[in-house]
């Protein structure tokens, strides 16, 4: 499926790679046609032509998240709680980086559709299952190889049609343990849109506050991804500050998630804004966004830096073809590989072995088209049975319960996927 030369499962460095085919053209596709009596409504439970996909699953949009593990392994390493919050900071805004330029549609995963990573390169495993259908709801559970972090959580993406943008709500918690230090962080992602679904070149932006608590120290960092505002001059910017728990603010955090994150003194960083203040004033050199669509403004693509910083993290490079390739990361384009001898482990219900997704990866779009359909019939007729014999859905690796350090509903893995038992998995595909 995937063309590659050296292994992206478990092999250390990643080579250059690429798809079987070439993105799809939508130039022919008018989503208005779907979209125009959709306004204000949640879109989950609209069918969208499978032209708007990208060929991955949610369940590996999600695994994304972990395309930057080295900052977690940074923060294991660490001994003191507040440079441990720095780092743990720029992962929750690095694991919302790939989505920059991404704006095919991923399919939505199938009842009990699961999605295992194994990257003995990075230190980890991962498995996420899809636990609900109406609403949406996608868990996942990553550990280390070595029991030095748990990362989990679980996200019911909640998608709304505002007449020239879709904007998603990721609802749900994101929990990182460093087991070491015993420590427990949570916080939600911000709001993800996408402008000019109708009219002109698509673009995202991410925006509201994030903020990560360590249940241990009482440490908090609170970030706010900038809206993009009516001269586009805080578009992609994130700042924000780390305090502890005497709500004394230790460290200013700021950067941009399409590219890095820094960290400063707040002594440093107030200084310098004020100065800033006194050289401002090219806001009137730029122009307001039009009306008629929601232009993306022109980027200042790198990050003023402030003297006496600190880098926390930077963006990897995308691959040079990224563009033809539905803007994938080389993280992305690993992510339906299926390695010599893989198959015959993998669960059946691995969204790798999904037949519409196949078929988009290899530029088949009509076959694509056709399986999706089946695929989702199969889902209706099986919720038809279950309902006729009054059966409940059991999921198979997740369970309904709480999360112990925020008290709040959460879906929490039962342990067991990665003794390969899949006797009670259903049949799906």
């Amino acid at each position: 499926m995937l063309f590659v030369v050296v292994s992206g499962r478990g092999g250390g460095g990643l080579a250059e790679k690429t798809l079987p085919a070439e993105m799809i053209s939508r130039n022919n596709f008018s989503v208005w046609s779907i979209l125009k009596k959709c306004i204000g409504m949640e879109l989950s439970k609209i069918a969208m032509p499978v032209v708007f996909n990208e060929p991955l699953s949610f369940l590996q949009r999600i695994s994304e998240y972990m395309e930057h593990t080295h900052l977690i392994h940074r923060a294991c390493s660490l001994s003191d709680s507040i440079d441990r919050m720095q780092v743990v900071a720029a992962f929750a805004v690095s694991a919302v980086a790939s989505q920059w330029e991404r704006t095919g549609k991923p399919f939505n995963p199938l009842l009990g559709e699961t999605y295992e990573l194994i990257r003995e390169d990075e230190g980890y495993r991962l498995i996420s299952e899809q636990v609900s259908h109406h609403p949406p709801v996608s868990a996942f559970h990553a550990q280390s190889l070595k029991q030095e972090f748990e990362f989990h959580g679980s996200i019911y993406p909640k998608l709304k049609f505002w007449g020239k943008s879709v904007e998603a709500e990721p609802k749900g918690t994101m929990t990182l343990e460093l087991l070491k230090h015993k420590e427990a962080y949570t916080w939600t992602n911000p709001m993800c849109c996408v402008h000019n679904i109708i009219l002109g070149k698509l673009w995202i932006e991410q925006y509201g506050t994030v903020e990560i608590v360590n249940h241990s120290t009482g440490d908090k960092c609170v970030l706010n991804f900038k809206p993009c505002g009516m001269f586009g001059k805080e578009l992609h910017k994130v700042e924000g500050y780390i305090q502890d728990k005497s709500k004394k603010k230790r460290r200013v955090i700021y950067g941009k998630w399409t590219e890095c994150m820094y960290s400063v003194d707040p002594k440093v960083y107030e200084a310098n804004k004020k100065s800033d203040k006194k050289t401002a004033g090219d806001s009137k050199k730029l122009k307001p966004v039009s009306e008629e669509a929601d232009e993306m403004p022109d980027v200042q693509e790198t990050v003023t830096v402030i003297p006496g910083s600190a880098l926390l993290w930077r963006i990897k490079p995308r691959p040079a073809h990224s563009a033809q390739m539905y803007n994938f990361t080389s993280f992305a384009m690993t992510l339906n590989e299926v390695e010599p001898g893989m198959e015959r482990l993998l669960a059946p219900t691995d969204c790798r072995l999904r037949p519409d997704i196949k078929a988009m990866e290899n530029g088949d779009i009509d076959a694509a088209s056709t399986e999706k359909e089946r695929l989702e019939e199969k889902q209706r007729a099986s919720r038809r049975e279950r309902s006729k014999d009054e059966e409940d859905w059991s999921t198979r690796w997740f369970q309904p319960g709480t999360n112990p350090h925020t008290g709040a509903e959460d879906w929490l893995y039962t342990g067991g996927y990665f003794d390969r038992n899949y006797t009670d998995c259903p049949n799906i595909y």
